[in-house]
């Protein structure tokens, strides 16, 4: 029978459209336990490949006949193997190309919605990872925001779009994964954006990013005017975006809210992660919609693919946001924690220029899932 190859971006398409595959993943339990393709509709058996050394005979009944099998490891050599163990014991069976480190750095732009005047914005879904990037074109420009390392991805969309990107910026100084905005920002002549108060350490020049900064996108009337929203970090900075849509970087999120430890100052941003979500964010239009840099879980995924949501309706659903007591509002966010993101510590010091690693250094930093938010 046929090994036939998968890509991250057909997976994704059968996450977005919400489509049935069943995964065999070969990695060590620790590890796929910890993190694993998610999607609606798929089923997964986890066997580390080193139990399959000898034959696949004992899962054949685990195996499913009527749909897809896709065998799953870290960089695609144990799957392929295991695979070809499948297809002499007469199943049709895909591998994934390039394993979970193939899936961990796939991007899937798609778009939210229209702007004024013929403008656009497109949300780029980091799936492996739980990230998600911006970009805001208008009359022939481009505005780029939370851009994950892949730089090449936005510099290539902005191309088959037919837009230069003029602006760059990063809400705030990333701790979960490396940011590209300033790499893009180098190679295309875009100005590069970023909170100062994030900033004390920075080895490289930047453009201040502080409330109230407008900066305006072609020559429409398409506005990206910043909000300052300390909490996760000092500096944290949200967007609001043709007074349709709050990019809200790491502080809201759509089931959760942002930390406030990975810079070791959980105790002191408590009080401003609580002001800004209870205060600065309750005098916002409710109609905003929500577009944050992170997502958590599968089902924060709207029908489309995009993860969105009406402002109004986070204040009514988000847990979050529904904490009457400060007390209580600290428990959550300073004990209450997830484990902190591989490699963060790393991860700042390369957003802030102070180490560069490799391609593979950088691919293996960023291994794991999203951890950036409280639930």
């Amino acid at each position: 029978m046929a090994v036939q190859k998968m890509t991250s971006a057909q997976v994704a398409r059968k996450v977005i459209e919400n489509q049935p595959l069943f995964i065999l993943d070969v990695r060590n339990r620790e590890d796929f336990e910890d993190w694993k393709i998610e999607g609606h509709r798929f089923e997964y058996l986890n066997v580390p490949y080193f139990e399959l050394l000898e034959g696949v005979e004992e899962i054949l009944p685990k195996l499913p006949s009527d749909q897809d099998i896709l065998v799953v490891c870290a960089k695609e050599g144990s799957s392929v193997m295991v695979a070809e163990m499948l297809s002499d014991a007469g199943y049709d069976v895909y591998y994934l190309e390039g394993g979970m480190k193939a899936w961990s750095s796939y991007l899937e732009p798609i778009k939210v919605g229209d702007l004024t005047n013929g403008g656009e914005l497109y949300q780029f879904v980091r799936l492996g990872k739980g990230c998600l990037s911006y970009m805001v074109i208008s009359d022939g420009e481009a505005a780029i925001i939370d851009a994950v390392r892949f730089k090449d991805v936005f510099i290539k969309f902005a191309k088959e779009k037919n837009v230069e990107i003029t602006h760059v910026f990063d809400t705030h100084l990333h701790a979960d994964h490396i940011s590209g905005g300033r790499h893009i920002a180098k190679e295309t002549g875009a100005k590069y954006y970023l909170p100062p108060k994030d900033a004390d350490e920075v080895v490289y020049e930047y453009n201040p990013l502080e409330d109230g900064l407008t900066v305006k996108v072609g020559n429409s009337e398409i506005e990206v005017g910043a909000l300052y929203s300390p909490g996760h970090t000092i500096g944290s900075t949200s967007f609001i975006v043709d007074n349709k849509y709050l990019l809200t970087g790491d502080i809201l999120f759509i089931d959760s809210i942002g930390r406030p430890d990975l810079a070791g100052r959980a105790e002191d941003w408590v009080g401003d992660l609580r002001e800004t979500l209870y205060r600065r964010y309750r005098e916002l239009a409710e109609d905003l919609i929500v577009l944050p840099a992170h997502f958590m879980i599968i089902d924060e995924l709207n029908e489309d693919g995009t993860v969105a949501k009406r402002l109004g309706d986070l204040f009514a659903e988000n847990h979050g946001l529904n904490i009457e007591s400060e007390e209580e509002f600290r428990k959550t966010v300073t004990e209450n924690l997830p484990p902190q993101p591989n490699a963060y510590q790393e991860i700042r010091q390369v957003n802030m220029g102070k180490l560069t690693p490799d391609e593979e250094e950088q691919m293996e930093m960023e291994i794991g899932p999203n951890r950036c938010a409280v639930r």
